[in-house]
């Protein structure tokens, strides 16, 4: 059978990848120059634990490396970032490390991780003690982690096309933790403010919907369906490309589905909802053709990283709306709360108020250099809400001897230890790779807001329960594209401004949320520049989230530049080519932000019953505090959202300078 994501070199000339655009390709497997830069990017020996080596290809690097959101092609987990923590993973790194040298630096705390949870606890840190001097140490090669922003300039707009690279927006900003509403009050950030009210209706106002694209990885023959609001069940099931079983069995679960389970309680039928995912309870319990279990595949991946079959059937009751997750009305729940068995995150964004989205054009990362304007001086011209997303930065300011608080890029972190036995330590010593060879620096208190997965190799004397618990933390992979394309007239003839794909690499199409924040426009006619996004979700079917996420990686880090952009180019062409579009004329640059760890992995049913929601999960063990090293990040919570990242802060910070944290965590 023939690969569906194979080049075809004709059809490739066709799609204009022969055609020069901004792109920028780094693999795994780029071979530095010698000793332990050469070690960090080899691959492994072989075995479970090893990634393989893509290819070597051509660099094409941005005239502005001292930018980074400008650079396109790869972003995000590239090669770079990747290499020293593949390597301490594999037991390659300390071989050819060398003795550490130490700098000479002592600072009153070291921040492992420039995401929103390192920064968030450095600005909490300096709240409480404004003398204090921070580090904040990163493999990546920007602040933010997965809050990327990622900037392009078409030529026919005047100032820059703004979009995200990873963290989108402040979901349901009325039911944030306590902590991660303390930190927006901080910062001046009101969420009703964000955007103004006229861009929130736009592509509505232009007769442009959701739909679905019944693509020829799952069905023989493609379609696309428009979904507009308020369109009924029969008709736009109708225009499906499915089975007429198949049809009359979803016009069954949109129209009136019997009660599945007669004769049990509301607690009875939720218990049961718990031990399925969504496919399980349409194909074992509604009995329904494969087709519908086809055309629901990849309902749940925006927003879990992972389809139908692995997405629980208590959290699709929870979010069931007028086109996702039916089946479930004969059932007669009580839809005024959630059942104790849905996941925490569906619990705590049940009753939330509206708007329950908003965004800066850049995502997350507006927060993040917010808190970084604040912190250290001259990094930004201005960091305030309606000034940060049009704001110059320097970042060559980030690491400047004499500010209280620096950041160290592209500095992977390969040890973090307390100074004496962890009950009586007053300090710790953390090392990093500068390029060449370990450095080391002092810390009165050492937070490790990086992956939960990563802290085992960093700090080699935690106890066995808790390094087990850390291990448990497996982070889920997904792919952001951000493509600029000419203009948007296509979209508007389909009549769309978001996709779902049913089976092919790229899961959802979508055109930028119109967000204009300050002196920021978003492109508002047809005919203007606009960002596209991209959605890929790798995760393996048919397996648990966790099992998946582990195949799905290794597959992802796997696969080349040129094959992700072939498939870009591929499905907007197909989804697309009837209105007008021209992937070779119209796709004008490229940027794939590549997380091969990125959600965190929330606790669900039907995968984690053993402990959820009864029993003690093991983020309390895994973040517990080791002597003068304390546990941040959205894992120890664990939630995918951008407040948990700031309550994980909020507590270690707590922890290390021996005060109670404010609030509760979610787990």
């Amino acid at each position: 059978m023939t690969d569906p994501h194979e080049i075809n070199p004709r059809k490739a000339l066709e799609l204009g990848m022969d055609r020069p655009i901004s792109r920028r390709d780094f693999f795994d497997g780029v071979i530095a120059a010698t000793g332990i830069a050469a070690a960090c990017s080899l691959p492994g020996a072989g075995g479970r634990d090893t990634y393989p080596a893509a290819p070597m290809e051509d660099l094409e690097l941005s005239p502005d490396m001292s930018y980074p959101p400008s650079l396109t092609g790869l972003r995000g987990d590239t090669a770079e970032a990747l290499s020293v923590p593949h390597a301490l993973r594999d037991r390659r790194f300390w071989s050819y490390a060398g003795t550490p040298e130490p700098t000479g630096e002592h600072y009153d705390l070291v921040v492992v991780g420039a995401g929103i949870s390192g920064l968030s606890a450095a600005h909490r840190w300096l709240e409480r003690e404004p003398g204090a001097r921070i580090l904040i140490l990163d493999n990546h090669d920007d602040i933010g982690g997965h809050a990327l922003r990622n900037e392009f300039r078409p030529a026919a707009r005047k100032g820059p096309l703004v979009a995200y690279g990873g963290s989108r927006s402040m979901e349901s900003p009325s039911a944030w933790t306590p902590e991660g509403k303390d930190l927006l009050a901080k910062l001046d950030i009101r969420p009703e403010r964000l955007g103004e009210p006229s861009g929130r209706g736009l592509y509505a106002s232009l007769g442009m919907h959701d739909s679905v694209f019944c693509d020829r990885e799952t069905f023989p023959e493609e379609r696309l369906v428009v979904l507009a609001p308020g369109r009924s069940a029969p008709r736009w099931i109708a225009e499906l490309p499915v089975a007429e079983q198949a049809r009359r069995d979803l016009l069954m679960l949109y129209g009136d589905p019997p009660d599945w389970f007669p004769g049990l309680s509301g607690e009875e039928k939720q218990a049961r909802l718990a031990r399925l995912t969504y496919s399980g309870f349409l194909r074992d319990v509604c009995g329904v053709h494969p087709d519908v279990l086809a055309f629901v595949r990849t309902m749940p991946n925006d927003e879990w990283a992972y389809g139908s079959d692995a997405f629980g059937a208590i959290d699709a009751w929870g979010s069931a709306d007028e086109y996702r997750y039916a089946g479930f009305q004969g059932l007669g729940l009580d839809r005024s709360k959630p059942s104790r068995y849905n996941s925490p995150t569906v619990i705590k964004e049940w009753d939330a108020g509206e708007p329950r989205v908003c965004r800066f054009p850049e995502g997350n990362q507006a927060i993040v250099r917010m808190m970084a304007a604040r912190m250290i001086p001259g990094f930004a011209t201005a960091g305030g809400v309606k000034d940060i997303t049009t704001a110059n930065f320097d970042y060559g300011v980030l690491d400047r001897p004499g500010n209280r608080v620096r950041v160290r890029l592209s500095s992977p972190v390969v040890s973090a230890a307390n100074d004496g036995l962890p009950g009586a330590a007053t300090g710790a010593t953390v090392g990093y790779f500068d390029g060449e060879r370990v450095r080391t620096v002092r810390a009165g208190g050492v937070i490790m807001a990086c992956w939960n997965s990563m802290i085992p190799y960093l700090v080699d004397d935690l106890p066995p329960a808790q390094r087990a618990a850390l291990r448990r933390a497996v982070k889920v992979p997904l792919l952001y594209a951000t493509v600029q394309l000419r203009d948007w007239r296509a979209w508007r003839e389909m009549g769309i401004r978001r996709a779902r794909f049913t089976g092919a690499r790229w899961c959802v199409a979508e055109l930028d949320d119109p967000a204009d924040v300050g002196g920021y426009r978003c492109p508002r006619r047809p005919g203007e520049p606009i960002a596209a996004h991209m959605v890929s979700t790798p995760v393996t079917p048919g397996v648990s989230p966790a099992h998946g996420s582990v195949a799905g990686r290794y597959a992802l880090i796997g696969t080349p530049y040129d094959h992700l952009e072939y498939s870009i180019r591929d499905q907007l062409a197909r989804l697309l080519g009837p209105g007008g579009f021209d992937a070779a004329r119209d796709i004008e640059a490229i940027t794939v932000n590549r997380w091969g760890h990125g959600y965190a992995p929330e606790y669900a049913t039907p995968w984690d019953l053993d402990f959820y929601p009864d029993g003690q999960p093991p983020a309390a063990v895994a973040r517990r505090p080791h002597g003068r090293i304390a546990i941040a990040n959205s894992d120890s919570v664990p939630a995918a959202r951008a407040d948990a990242a700031v309550t994980a802060a909020y507590r270690a910070v707590a922890e290390l300078q021996g005060r109670p944290s404010r609030g509760p965590l979610l787990a």
